[in-house]
């Protein structure tokens, strides 16, 4: 039974711990300014990882000012990616692994908490559409390799041959020490994740990857793990992740930040404080890159990154600009 000595002393600590709460956040929110964009809200917006999402929030928009679903734009809006021959991180053109072979991987998740995802797909140009299928037509959320290529077969996709010249070039010239180690903020090895909010705010999200160049041949990275590379609830936010993904995957980093939004944290707040979980977990974490991005319910967004050069296109109404994001180094 709660006894009134009880209750005032639970008082005490509830009132204590949101001031220590309190001034934690305002701690995070002085150590690096915020750049613009950060604070505004509202919906209908969409946000994806790096300069190429700056194509793709267009044709997200197009799908959100017509009053379409949130789940139809990130999937429209990484498609965009998934079909540029020039971006040689995700879809067609992407580089191949070690073997020479052009691996994709992606994941997709709608408001109600349904998720597909696809690893190791080859010869598929938009492994994001064969994911939507995966949660929309099978009892499943991930399809692998053979099977998610016989999947999409079945669906309708057309099975092409991805490896482009510039990419095959990049190959062999990389065969000739085969060397491998990631280049901190080289879109070669990076990923386009993307959130978007309805006109009803409802939110909806996607990444897609063809994986770390020159690989080997089966890895799987972040990207098409929910909870890793994507994480979306409804009721709180989304988040979504680029960089190194065996970072990522370690500290479940896209749930994670939507856990800190429940808590209270702003998008920008609970980004940081999941980078920091990297850095206080993983000792290696200085040479890799990882850099989140997250929306709210409310619509603000943020994003924060183990080092510098991470950033974001955010499109709303009137505005579609690129933004940079803060670094823990």
């Amino acid at each position: 039974m709660l006894n009134r000595r009880n209750f005032i002393s639970l008082s005490f600590l509830t009132a204590f711990s949101t001031i220590l709460k309190s001034s934690f956040s305002g701690a995070l929110l002085k150590a690096d300014e915020k750049p613009p964009g950060d604070t505004e809200h509202g919906f209908p917006m969409v946000i994806s990882t790096w300069k190429h999402g700056i194509a793709a929030n267009e044709a997200a928009w197009q799908v959100l000012v017509q009053g379409g679903q949130s789940l139809d734009a990130v999937e429209q809006g990484v498609r965009v990616t998934e079909a540029d021959p020039d971006n040689s991180s995700v879809g067609v053109g992407g580089f191949p692994d070690r073997d020479g072979d052009v691996t994709l991987d992606a994941c997709i998740m709608d408001p109600k908490g349904k998720a597909g995802s696809v690893t190791f797909l080859q010869h598929i140009v938009h492994p994001v559409s064969v994911a939507r299928l995966v949660m929309e037509k099978t009892p499943h959320v991930m399809l692998s390799g053979e099977g998610a290529l016989e999947f999409a077969l079945q669906n309708g996709f057309r099975k092409e041959d991805l490896l482009t010249d510039k990419a095959r070039k990049a190959w062999e010239e990389w065969k000739e020490k085969s060397h491998y180690k990631p280049v901190i903020n080289v879109e070669n090895h990076d990923t386009i994740g993307m959130l978007a909010i309805d006109k009803n705010g409802d939110i909806s999200g996607a990444c897609t990857t063809s994986g770390l160049a020159f690989k080997m041949h089966g890895r799987v990275g972040d990207s098409p793990i929910i909870g890793a590379g994507l994480f979306v609830d409804n009721e709180v936010g989304g988040a979504v992740a680029t960089g190194l993904g065996e970072l990522v995957m370690k500290t479940l980093g896209s749930f994670l930040v939507v856990e800190f939004m429940r808590s209270g944290y702003s998008p920008r707040e609970a980004c940081r404080l999941a980078v920091d979980r990297i850095a206080d977990k993983l000792p290696e974490y200085d040479r890799n890159q990882v850099g989140y991005l997250a929306v709210n319910k409310a619509g603000e967004t943020g994003a924060f990154a183990i080092h510098k050069g991470f950033n974001y296109a955010l499109k709303r109404e009137d505005v579609n600009a690129l933004l940079d994001s803060g670094a823990l180094l």
